[in-house]
């Protein structure tokens, strides 16, 4: 009676989760997005943004930006290696993600920083590589956001395809800005670049599994964790015919 009673449960909840409009995996990562925008208004309410909070939140909104960018790009390598087929429903918003804290970031440099005056910007752009590399960053970001819609995909063909792999020439650029911008010296590894050093080491790996040989490798290993699930599948079935 309660192996039959735990088993309606279970496909109680399963119908219940097949008519939810999201997955809960979704939601997760809906509930996600927000999180970090409450903490900083949380922090702007309590005094805990520093003694220069636009300052902070220009930081802070860049390193949101950074952290929601590496985990859409790594939904791919993630549900190919271990096929977890939900991330790919939740790439697209992840990215989207990535790219609200990038324009909040952008527009408390342009705006806040500069109150929208070009002739600073233009100067700041010039005297500043780092600025410079982040605004070739957020166009990026900003162009594939545009275009993640689906009339787009139908607009846009096959180029749309080849428009969003500049997803990782955005991380690399991302990541050179933040490189950039921390202060530390990369050569002697020293100074605060241990955060920028942890998203390059993650973006290296994203990147390797898209090299042809190491795609070969995963494609090979991928194969045998197959074939060792089919055995296990028919030895069980032999044993319960047994």
């Amino acid at each position: 009676m309660r192996a039959w009673t735990s088993s309606g449960i279970i496909n109680m909840l399963n119908r219940v989760r097949q008519r939810l409009p999201v997955t809960p995996l979704q939601l997760g990562v809906y509930v996600s997005a927000f999180l970090p925008a409450l903490w900083l208004i949380w922090d702007g309410f309590n005094n805990n943004l520093t003694v220069n909070p636009i300052q902070a939140l220009t930081q802070r909104t860049g390193r949101y930006a950074l952290f929601f960018l590496v985990l859409s790009l790594s939904c791919t390598p993630l549900n190919t290696l271990f096929g977890w087929r939900g991330l790919i429903k939740v790439r697209r918003p992840l990215g989207l993600t990535a790219f609200g804290y990038a324009l909040i970031h952008f527009t408390l440099f342009v705006g806040v920083d500069y109150q929208f005056n070009l002739a600073l910007l233009e100067e700041a752009i010039l005297e500043k590589p780092y600025a410079l590399v982040g605004l070739a960053a957020f166009i990026i970001l900003l162009s594939l956001a545009i275009t993640s819609f689906k009339w787009w995909m139908k607009k846009l063909g096959k180029n749309w395809k080849r428009l969003h792999r500049l997803v990782y020439l955005a991380g690399v650029l991302v990541l050179v800005h933040y490189f950039w911008v921390v202060k530390g010296d990369l050569l002697r590894l020293s100074g605060d670049i241990s955060r920028p050093l942890i998203y390059t080491g993650i973006m290296t790996v994203l990147f390797a599994l898209r090299v042809p040989r190491i795609k070969y490798w995963k494609r090979q290993w991928q194969h045998k964790r197959l074939l060792k699930k089919q055995t296990a599948l028919v030895l069980q079935q032999k044993i319960v015919r047994d």
